[in-house]
């Protein structure tokens, strides 16, 4: 046993090897996403009536590399902007499961049909659930006043060079925010290499069966998109079929509670039942499906016919890069995270305790929701103590605590 536990490090270190290149490059490519796509611009499509807003929901949510943490302040901003029920369940289901990052991992790991099948079957998830919450809730949507938009676009705007904010994103703010969920993956995939018995299908069952099973770990075991994937390939080697660990990546990062529990809050019981309900039917149905697909093409899910594309010093390289970066961006922290610029003419300040933010789309989510508050000049808030300052004239508390509360946080005064 001792021996077996030694070889959890070379387990850890081969998958890092795998997807660090990639890894890499998805960070860069996030990088520009978070540039070109800001939340302002999602916001402005996903107003109306029909099934369009839901596909245009689910399509804008597959690239963005956006946690299922950091999904529920985005969701719940468009909600207040205008998106219906329907695009907004759409975008939440969408957007956890899948991003640039993970779909590059999952090439690494898991192999191209994987690889192409996974975004696929996030925008699928989408648009089913979305369409599922629009016909069965009646909704005919609504439009966001278009000066309002503009205010709230305005004040959620970021200013410098844009490649200094790609660099930024991509290779700080991002690993930061996913960087610890990372660690844990690859060490769990690990554990599972060494310590799962060889042949996990047979402890119960295959087919559907395993899936259910898959779901059913992946719905209480919140893992983001990209950490999950090294757990997903271990899985498979231990004998889980593609099927059964495709429900677990749908499951594991689109359910948590805190998920459920501002569906439920912003949209209503019914609501957060039909989101469970398109998960676990999503999981099930793409799940059978992509077995079928490995089945009659007769493909492994493995990563043997990837890896070889790079050589071994290329991916050595990359894997030290990799861990320099997660090592800078865990371990530096900047004197103010997610702040905007304060005044000191500004008369009235009020201070809040804002709890339940994990990651700096958390951080940005308040600022914005505060900033559109009226009569505030400048809101600053710090991810690491849940302060958040407001300084402006006239400011009313209550609407503050209410407008950070509609986005799924606990609120109370310092």
């Amino acid at each position: 046993m001792p021996d077996e536990l030694a070889s959890i490090p070379t387990e850890f270190w081969a998958n890092l090897l795998e997807m660090a290149p990639y890894l890499l490059f998805g960070f860069a490519v996030a990088g520009v996403l978070s540039v070109l796509i800001r939340p302002e611009t999602v916001e402005r499509h996903l107003g109306g009536r029909g099934l369009w807003p839901v596909v245009k929901a689910a399509a804008f949510g597959v690239p963005l590399p956006l946690c299922s943490c950091g999904v529920i302040p985005v969701s719940a901003s468009l909600r207040k902007h205008g998106a219906s029920r329907g695009a907004t369940t759409a975008f939440l289901l969408s957007t956890p499961q899948t991003g640039v990052d993970s779909i590059l991992v999952t090439l690494s790991l898991l192999g191209p049909v994987f690889a192409i099948f996974r975004p696929i079957a996030a925008l699928a998830t989408g648009v089913f659930g979305g369409a599922l919450v629009a016909w069965l809730e009646h909704e005919r949507g609504a439009r966001m006043d278009p000066d309002s938009c503009q205010d709230a676009c305005g004040s959620g705007e970021e200013r410098g060079n844009w490649l200094v904010r790609i660099l930024s994103y991509g290779f700080v703010t991002l690993p930061r925010d996913i960087g610890k969920s990372l660690l844990v993956g690859l060490a769990l995939a690990g554990v599972i290499a060494v310590v799962v018995p060889k042949d996990l299908a047979t402890l119960y069952g295959s087919g559907f069966v395993g899936m259910v099973v898959m779901m059913a770990l992946g719905i209480p075991i919140y893992v983001c998109a990209t950490a999950s994937v090294p757990i997903a390939a271990a899985l498979i080697a231990k004998g889980v079929s593609p099927g059964a660990a495709l429900a677990f990546l749908i499951t594991g990062p689109a359910t948590n509670a805190a998920t459920v529990a501002v569906v439920w809050k912003t949209m209503g019981r019914r609501t957060a039942l039909i989101y469970l309900a398109s998960v676990a039917i999503a999981a099930l149905g793409c799940g059978a499906l992509l077995d079928l697909i490995y089945a009659s093409t007769v493909t492994a899910a493995h990563h043997h016919h990837v890896h070889e594309l790079l050589p071994h010093g290329a991916k050595l390289a990359s894997a030290i890069a990799l861990l320099g970066v997660l090592g800078v961006a865990l371990l530096w922290r900047p004197k103010k995270e997610g702040t905007e610029p304060m005044t000191d003419q500004a008369p009235e300040t009020v201070e809040l305790s804002v709890q339940g933010m994990t990651c700096s789309h958390c951080v940005g989510a308040v600022t914005r929701a505060l900033r559109e508050c009226r009569g505030v000049a400048a809101a600053e808030v710090d991810l690491k103590s849940g302060r958040a300052v407001v300084k402006g004239q006239g400011l009313d508390a209550a609407a503050l605590r209410q407008a950070v509360e509609a986005l799924g946080y606990t609120v109370a005064q310092p």
